[in-house]
């Protein structure tokens, strides 16, 4: 292969389908061409790494092997149709660039393989922001009283790993007269509501200013038009930038293979959203995105018991959102770092 051809592979020249080089695409992507070229490249290393696995596992094919022989010209086993498409999906590009059609074939690989390796029977979505929407949510710091239904529900919603017990809403318990994060307790296994004591919750805040997005060396999570931050799972190199610099604890990290059994496995899924993810990638809240952009609350809203969460279009004044806003006198946390977080606290 001479150099011009190594360089279109691994995506650090422009090629006839994309002379910019990847770069300033729609959906916002504007990475320069060399974070695209250096996470192509470290795709197109394990893309090398697949061939020779799939050249390996042809030639076992045609002389057998010790766990018993797949006859060379016999149809392809459901391990090697796994393998195959793992090799395609390390060629696609970061979802912001892809066309319909390339969504369309992607989103098919991801379903074939959630059967193949799970056992699970997906339908995963790629409904796109609406127009005259932006979302936000509120939270009423007066009716939680730490029931920690909306973790549960969170969980089961959006296939979070049960093995280290992931999750993305945390509910602190709080001092009265604190507002302190670093101080507070945010690992409460007693009875609540316990006395002299209120309760606070946060997840990924989906900021105006996301600071998290500025850091990611690759352009794997950035703010969609209808204000939720998302990631893409599969461009994400696991660096964990975005959560260091995330100042309100919203970013989760799978330090092992996710583990969810497959009859709880939720199959209504979004690209961006709660579909499986995989080891060494971080994941986060996005406002249940599946259901959101289907005009659904976030399955924490809807398990609350108190009420005490509200969710909707900030931009609809006829919104549960907008009347919190209106009529509540609200606050955000860590305000003066400029981040415009889309979640705001209130009490009655």
């Amino acid at each position: 292969m001479n150099s011009s051809k190594l360089k279109k592979f691994f995506g650090f020249g422009p090629s006839a389908a994309d002379p910019d080089g990847g770069e300033g695409r729609s959906g916002g992507c504007s990475r320069g061409s060399l974070d695209a070229g250096r996470r192509k490249f470290i795709g197109g290393a394990a893309v090398l790494g697949a061939g020779a696995a799939l050249t390996a596992v042809a030639r076992t094919d045609s002389v057998g092997s010790a766990g018993g022989a797949i006859a060379a010209n016999s149809s392809e086993s459901p391990q090697d149709e796994a393998l195959r498409l793992r090799f395609k999906e390390q060629l696609r590009k970061n979802y912001r660039i892809m066309t319909d059609d390339e969504k369309r074939r992607t989103v098919e690989r991801l379903e074939r393989l959630a059967w193949l390796e799970q056992g699970a029977d997906v339908e995963i979505r790629t409904t796109a922001p609406r127009e005259g929407v932006l979302f936000g949510y509120a939270f009423n710091v007066s009716k939680c009283k730490g029931y920690m239904e909306c973790v549960k529900a969170c969980v089961e919603e959006n296939n979070q790993d049960r093995a280290t017990n992931m999750q993305y809403i945390k509910i602190w318990e709080m001092e009265p007269g604190s507002m302190s994060l670093e101080s507070a307790n945010g690992s409460v296994t007693h009875e609540v509501p316990a006395e002299g004591r209120f309760y606070l919750g946060t997840q990924c805040f989906h900021c105006e200013n996301p600071p998290c997005t500025k850091v990611c060396p690759v352009g794997a999570t950035w703010k969609e038009m209808d204000g939720i931050v998302v990631v893409d799972y599969d461009w994400c190199i696991g660096c964990r930038y975005c959560e260091a610099a995330c100042p309100y604890f919203g970013r989760r990290f799978n330090w092992q293979e996710p583990e969810i059994p497959v009859d709880r496995i939720n199959g209504s899924q979004h690209y961006l959203g709660n579909r499986l993810r995989t080891k060494g990638v971080m994941e986060k809240c996005t406002f249940c995105v599946a259901r959101s952009r289907e005009g659904r609350n976030p399955a924490c809203v809807e398990a609350c018991p108190t009420g005490a969460r509200v969710f909707g279009n900030i931009l609809d004044p006829e919104s549960d959102i907008r009347q919190v806003l209106a009529t509540k006198k609200v606050f955000r946390l860590k305000e003066d770092l400029g981040t415009e977080p889309k979640f705001w606290y209130f009490t009655d």
